[in-house]
């Protein structure tokens, strides 16, 4: 039976929970927010809802996969993040051994979801699976490892298309571009807090690449976000309910933009505009339901 330390008395289920990351759904649900874009676009607003369901369930296992792969690598790391020092593995709360195992079933169930799409939305799955693996490497060699975790992100965008098309066309792309754009505003944002930990510890981050034009890069990011989200809109054809929903969203993004300029900007409130995009992109996932009406 697998058991935590004895010296750590909280129960086994709460400590995996806290590696999944489960007691932190915003980080959970903005990895399901482009997939159900996808699916709900793809499907002009009506997709089935068993494969709602398998996009939802889907994008939980490949998330709580990524979580137990991110905190395998930086088992070493995290001890010297403040933000991260409390994960189960930094802490040892939780064995090498018992965190391969649990990432290992949450991949299982991944791929057996998987297993429901069509072939090229299994194909493409699959091929999603080593950028999961190799992501959390990148801040070691790669100086802007933000842009491989949008790479990874993007592929949300194009397994739900194309679990409802069977193909990929110009809208999915252009879906995808604005994916990786948006992961990259909200992902830098989410990296600022650390940028001094990082440093110290000689690791890279796209906010520490950008230096003191990170607001402007992320300001430039979430421009395009707009701008690829509405050629989206005008080639689905979507209706007034998506371009009120895409104007206040911008609202949102031009508002954290003047806030991440001022350079006094305390910590907690990076965190606070990462968790703010969860409700952007749930505003903008309505404007794509109901827009396509």
């Amino acid at each position: 039976m697998l058991t935590t330390p004895e010296s750590n008395q909280e129960p086994l289920w709460l400590v995996i929970i806290r590696l999944l990351r489960w007691h932190k759904p915003e980080g959970r649900l903005i990895l399901m927010i482009p997939a159900l874009w996808a699916v709900f676009l793809a499907a002009a607003g009506k997709p089935p809802l068993p494969l709602v369901g398998v996009i939802i369930l889907g994008t939980l296992a490949t998330s709580a996969a990524g979580c137990v792969v991110n905190d395998l690598w930086d088992r070493d790391i995290d001890p010297q993040v403040e933000r991260t020092r409390d994960r189960p593995l930094a802490s040892r709360a939780l064995s090498i051994k018992v965190g391969i195992a649990v990432g290992i079933v949450a991949l299982a169930c991944a791929a057996v979801l998987a297993f429901y799409l069509n072939p090229l939305s299994f194909w493409l799955s699959v091929a999603a699976v080593p950028v999961i693996l190799l992501y959390p490497g990148a801040k070691r060699v790669f100086p802007v490892p933000q842009l491989v975790l949008s790479i990874a992100w993007g592929f949300a965008v194009l397994i739900s298309w194309s679990a409802v098309t069977q193909n990929i066309t110009a809208p999915t792309w252009l879906l995808w571009g604005a994916t990786v754009l948006w992961t990259l505003g909200f992902d830098t944002i989410y990296a600022m807090s650390d940028r001094q930990d990082d440093q110290r510890i000689g690791v890279n981050s796209s906010a520490l690449f950008f230096g003191k034009y990170a607001p402007t890069a992320i300001g430039i990011f979430f421009a395009g976000t707009i701008i690829l989200l509405a050629g989206e809109g005008l080639l689905v054809n979507l209706n007034g309910c998506f371009w009120i929903s895409l104007i206040i969203a911008s609202g949102g993004w031009v508002w954290q933009f003047i806030r991440l300029r001022n350079p006094e900007l305390p910590n907690p409130a990076y965190g606070e505009m990462f968790r703010q995009n969860v409700w952007i992109g749930f505003l903008i996932l309505a404007g794509m339901i109901f827009g396509s009406f």
